[in-house]
């Protein structure tokens, strides 16, 4: 699609929509299948929604980080793998914008909207079986990196390696899929987002440019690089709210379609049904709650962005506490949500075509990425102690 193109496309909230009341005919069939969502990948190339968080002096939408995940919510309500790897492409996006050189992430920015390029992910700062040798004027990546989301049917990677002439210290690199040397592996196979494609990727003896290095200034180097994980966070904060909308509505449904009074129950209807509605209560209470802290959450990454390079660390500190907040209420509410749902729908619903387990599936699968129990002992310490969450890729 071209930048022309761009200007003239409709909200891009209702073209979310619409592509989500498309991808939900099909999610749970899918869901079943694994392996790369192609269709849907293709649409959303199509769609023009990749630039969506790309500045329009480059091509882009112009879309602020709540506009951004208020979509990334709309696809994870009725497809969270879909969500995860659209909310990562703009992760991507935005490791290139903080930790390179203008000259750098402009022209990638400008190919990305011009050309609908999908950007995966290939940096795992856990996983150091990844390394590097140096030449002049290049590098070289060899070894192997695991849960590398949406890396297939990529256009561009962010990859990480691992300097061990320089104490392990970890280099990020922008890299074309494409690239000789690279192989991207169909074996992510478990129990939930399974059209993620977080399987693995191979480098062997892949050459990395200088200009490809996303050194200036480089990870977690300043206030305002340090936005990349907490960035991360929120994306699975909404990713987690999206789901666990997604299946109350799911539960919603079948309830009034298919629900009926326990024999013991003196109500008519079940949607009369004291213990249902308390049920039903429980859940919207909190859900509301997560949504005001996810949305204040991402009005203060907003803030943050935009004071760029004038960010102080504490600053930082206070929006990495509000996130980390948002996504431990949204880990723990989205559980136990996706869990009792079938206490609200009954034995019936839990019939293998209806697939109502694959909300509780992906949301116990995606926050396993990192314990909540450490995220709660941060916030612990904020709360007693005043002790600031030190940076790192995970917080």
């Amino acid at each position: 699609m071209s930048v022309e193109a761009l200007t003239h496309l409709p909200d891009p909230l209702h073209t979310a929509r619409t592509l989500a009341a498309e991808f939900a005919l099909s999610a749970a069939e899918r869901d079943g299948r694994g392996g790369t969502p192609k269709t849907e990948r293709d649409a959303l190339r199509a769609s023009g929604l990749l630039a969506l968080s790309i500045p329009g002096q480059y091509g882009g939408l112009d879309a602020t980080w709540q506009e951004t995940f208020e979509i990334v919510r709309e696809f994870a309500r009725v497809d969270s793998s879909i969500a995860h790897v659209f909310g990562f492409h703009h992760l991507m996006l935005a490791t290139a914008r903080l930790f390179s050189r203008p000259d750098q992430w402009q022209p990638w920015f400008e190919q990305t909207a011009r050309k609908n390029w999908f950007w995966g992910n290939a940096l795992n700062p856990l996983d150091t079986r990844t390394h590097i040798q140096t030449f002049t004027g290049w590098r070289e990546f060899s070894g192997k990196k695991g849960f590398c989301s949406g890396a297939p049917d990529s256009q561009m990677l962010i990859a990480s390696a691992n300097d061990q002439l320089n104490d392990g210290r970890l280099v990020v690199a922008a890299i074309p899929s494409a690239r000789t040397g690279i192989t991207l592996h169909d074996d992510w196979d478990n129990m939930g987002q399974r059209q993620t494609d977080s399987g693995s990727v191979t480098f062997e003896r892949v050459r990395v440019e200088e200009n490809e290095l996303l050194v200036d200034p480089g990870p977690l180097s300043t206030p305002f690089s340090c936005l990349r994980p907490l960035i991360a966070q929120l994306h699975f904060a909404n990713l987690f709210l999206g789901i666990a909308e997604g299946a109350l509505e799911e539960a919603r449904e079948y309830t009034l379609k298919e629900g009926r009074p326990w024999f013991k129950s003196k109500a008519r209807f079940v949607t009369e049904d004291p213990l249902i509605l308390s049920h039903y209560g429980e859940f919207w209470v909190g859900l509301e709650s997560v949504r005001v802290l996810v949305e204040r959450a991402a009005g203060m990454l907003d803030d943050a962005w935009r004071k760029e390079h004038g960010l102080s660390s504490e600053e930082r500190a206070r929006l990495a506490i509000a996130i980390a907040t948002a996504k431990v209420a949204a880990s723990k509410v989205g559980l136990d949500l996706c869990s009792r749902l079938f206490e609200v729908t009954g034995a019936r619903a839990t019939h293998a075509a209806l697939r109502l387990d694959r909300h509780w599936r992906n949301l116990r699968t995606q926050t396993l990425h990192d314990p909540v129990d450490y995220k709660i002992q941060e916030l612990g310490e904020w709360a007693l102690n005043q002790t600031r969450p030190t940076p790192s890729f995970y917080s």
